[in-house]
């Protein structure tokens, strides 16, 4: 591409993104993005973020373990002056949140993770890009140099193929590695099979076998041959956190891939407190799976996470209006944390534990956008 064809798609896209902000600055609820991503989205795209696999037991069980969950308030405290923000792998956060890696983000924006990492950098959180997502990580880094970066790598090679990515996610200023250790098989997602649907993910499992043949012996190496923090995503036991930790692992990253890989799996934050038990502090911990809500990220915090990822509020986002969609996600969602601190009598996450939170009974049924009342789409519509 020459000078002026480069200059000419910049100006396109700095035009684009002007209006994306536009747009969302009007938005003034979680509601409202969602349900403009879902105006803007067909069928299939909408399955891709909603869906779950099989009966989508797990997918539910993630919002029924969060509804499950009461408050504990204080009062008569200080809360003149709150402060949402933590301080993770040395980098000052606005918020204890990590945008989650989710593959194929460019059928939602077309800067894929260039574009969600970007808005990590503007707003001051975490950023986790996925290796099955575009532009790839050299662009991604290119593109957001100053966010908080880390790279997740599905193992689609052998032992040459993951130390090619450990080395270049160093050389291009990743804070962390990644391994997703949740997908050894790739699972029967119905949504996209009933329509006999091949998603951009389903197109690129090449080279699963070398996923499924991945053993603890590839922890043990990573962390023998590449000076950089490892995550372990995936992990859903104290059993399995133990032999983590046995290995060095830096971060834990407690998820059961937003219902995605196993049905009739435990709701991530029901696996979260024996893992954090196990853990005692050896690790850092990451959680995600069905958060929505400012207080669905202080529950996680309560519970004894350092970082909640989101993943499908990354892609309603998006798929709203970009990069401008996800920031103002974000703005939305620190109001929402804020206002729960305040109203819990605490002025920043400093001294959150479990004694703020309490087993309930959910008032409302479990699925996808049951964080979201006020919305009127169904959430199972299925259009074959």
């Amino acid at each position: 591409m020459g000078w002026g064809m480069q200059n000419e798609a910049s100006e396109r896209s700095s035009n684009a993104n002007a209006g994306a902000a536009g747009t969302a600055a009007e938005f003034e609820t979680l509601h409202e993005i969602v349900a403009k991503a879902r105006q803007n989205l067909d069928q299939n795209r909408w399955d891709y973020i909603v869906g779950g696999t099989e009966t989508e037991t797990t997918l539910r069980r993630n919002r029924f373990g969060l509804d499950a969950i009461a408050f504990r308030p204080r009062v008569l405290r200080d809360v003149s002056r709150i402060e949402a923000a933590v301080e993770r792998f040395g980098r000052h956060l606005r918020l204890p949140v990590l945008l989650a890696p989710v593959g194929a983000l460019e059928i939602f924006d077309p800067e894929g993770g260039a574009a969600s990492a970007r808005a990590a950098g503007s707003f001051g959180c975490a950023h986790m890009l996925s290796s099955v997502c575009e532009p790839g990580l050299e662009a991604v880094a290119r593109a957001a140099p100053s966010a908080l970066r880390i790279f997740q790598l599905y193992i689609r090679g052998d032992q040459t193929f993951i130390d090619d990515h450990a080395v270049r996610a160093v050389a291009n200023g990743y804070a962390a590695f990644c391994l997703t250790v949740d997908t050894a098989i790739y699972s029967r997602r119905e949504r996209d099979l009933a329509k006999r649907y091949v998603t951009r993910g389903r197109s690129r499992v090449s080279g699963q076998s070398f996923q499924a043949a991945t053993g603890w012996d590839t922890v043990k190496r990573i962390k023998q041959r590449h000076d950089i923090p490892l995550i372990l995503k995936g992990i859903a036991t104290a059993e399995d956190a133990a032999i983590a930790l046995d290995h060095g692992v830096e971060w834990i990253y407690v998820s059961n891939h937003g219902g995605r890989q196993l049905d009739h799996g435990r709701g991530a934050i029901d696996a979260l407190p024996e893992i954090v038990d196990k853990v005692a502090g050896r690790a850092r911990i990451i959680v995600d799976g069905g958060f929505c809500r400012g207080t669905d990220i202080v529950k996680a915090i309560a519970s004894g996470a350092d970082l909640v990822g989101l993943g499908r509020m990354q892609c309603y986002g998006l798929a709203a209006a970009g990069t401008a969609g996800v920031v103002r996600m974000l703005e939305l969602l620190e109001d929402e944390v804020t206002r729960c601190l305040g109203l819990l009598g605490l002025a920043s996450f400093a001294g959150i534990d479990r004694s703020y939170i309490h087993a309930a009974t959910p008032t409302n049924p479990p699925h996808v956008l049951s964080a979201f009342p006020l919305l009127d789409i169904p959430p199972y519509r299925y259009a074959g």
